[in-house]
């Protein structure tokens, strides 16, 4: 199984679409975000009645959308973050702990992970829940190769 992961911050639209997302030949993306409709989103907005990015994935790179709120992190975890309040030495074993309560893996249907892309905002994957969602779900599931694009 090959899973991407991929955040759309500091990328324009040609290079998001046709550059990373078209060229890598997956056929569904996750989005891993808490609130795929924020205004902060840009193109990556997911509208709750135009469905322009839904549409614009599908036209332009033959790829189905899937909003995944489990492997999101907790609202007051991702705030803490972001204020500076949490670490990310504290962040990622929070969020770790967050997907084994929910027993993530377990309840996940695999066939859609199976060369899909995970979406989240951060531009590198370094730093980003995305990173650690495909970690954890290679741990748990074991035939999972890992491509940042």
């Amino acid at each position: 199984m090959t899973l991407y992961t991929i955040g759309f911050t500091k990328k324009s639209a040609r290079e998001f679409f046709s550059e990373r997302l078209g060229r890598s030949g997956a056929e569904r993306l996750i989005d891993v975000r808490l609130k795929p409709s924020s205004q902060l989103a840009g193109f990556a907005k997911v509208g709750k009645t135009d469905g322009d990015f839904q549409f614009l994935l599908l036209e332009l790179c033959g790829m189905d959308y899937v909003h995944l709120p489990v492997l999101a992190p907790d609202p007051e975890l991702l705030k803490g973050y972001r204020a500076g309040d949490v670490s990310w030495d504290d962040y990622e074993p929070r969020y770790l702990a967050e997907l084994e309560a929910r027993s993530a893996a377990d309840t996940l249907d695999r066939s859609l992970f199976d060369n899909a892309v995970l979406l989240c905002s951060e531009d590198t994957p370094e730093h980003c829940h995305r990173r650690l969602a495909a970690e954890y779900l290679k741990r748990h599931w074991g035939d999972v190769e890992i491509v940042h694009l």
